[in-house]
């Protein structure tokens, strides 16, 4: 995506949001390298990442790609969405976005900050620690409520109804996360699921929920790199 294309937010978060995102793409070579040589090891387990993987990810941003964040945005906006859960913060680059949508819709609605808000979940203390100097700098904190800890338990007590969520983590916990949240989601409500192509066997439990038709979603893979799944609350 060229800087011409891009969203244009304005100052601070454009910035921010260009220097985040260029600090991703120096991490992303070392990343591939990384996985490569553990996937030629033979010894990764791909659902449960051992102290080494945790050790090597502690610092790296893995963030959502730009086109998919913002058309997570553009969702938002589409839907008026005032109240959206995050799984999978990490530095917050995604966050930002979807802060950046409630804020707008709240000031299209007249401004009324008190009633909007991203719900954030993030286990690494360092990464969230982080992630709220972002919020800060971008102004936008107040419309971020940053949960640290095990999504399990941060996700366990949340108010509805819920317009959007964007699960971006580690393949296992996703299905956890949404049943988490699905009770709380509007009729209407969107879900977002990164790289679900890329990883579609490890995603199978998070399949096999959402095309439950007991659970009432419609679902379809979207043709971003890495596949991006769009399910929508249907009832």
């Amino acid at each position: 995506m060229s800087p011409d294309e891009r969203l244009v937010f304005g100052a601070p978060i454009d910035g921010l949001l260009d220097r985040l995102y260029s600090a991703d793409d120096g991490q992303r070579e070392g990343v591939f390298a990384y996985f490569s040589a553990r996937a030629a090891e033979a010894s990764m387990d791909w659902n449960r990442f051992d102290a080494r993987t945790n050790e090597f990810l502690r610092d790296k941003f893995i963030a959502l790609d730009r086109p998919k964040a913002e058309f997570c945005y553009s969702v938002c906006r589409a839907l008026g969405a005032r109240r959206i859960v995050e799984a999978g913060t990490s530095f917050g680059v995604s966050t930002l976005f979807l802060a950046t949508a409630v804020r707008d819709t709240l000031q299209q609605d007249g401004g009324d900050r008190g009633t909007g808000l991203v719900i954030a979940t993030e286990y690494e203390p360092d990464k969230a620690r982080i992630a709220r100097r972002h919020f800060a700098e971008a102004g936008l904190e107040r419309f971020i409520d940053l949960r640290e800890g095990d999504l399990r338990r941060t996700l366990a007590d949340i108010d509805g109804p819920i317009d959007f969520m964007l699960v971006d983590i580690w393949t296992p916990m996703a299905r956890p996360a949404l049943e988490l949240v699905a009770p709380h989601l509007r009729e209407g409500a969107v879900i977002i699921c990164d790289n679900t192509s890329q990883f579609r066997d490890a995603y199978a439990d998070y399949f096999a929920f959402v095309r439950d038709p007991r659970n009432g979603f419609r679902t379809m893979t979207l043709p971003f790199e890495g596949g991006l799944e769009f399910t929508v609350r249907a009832r």
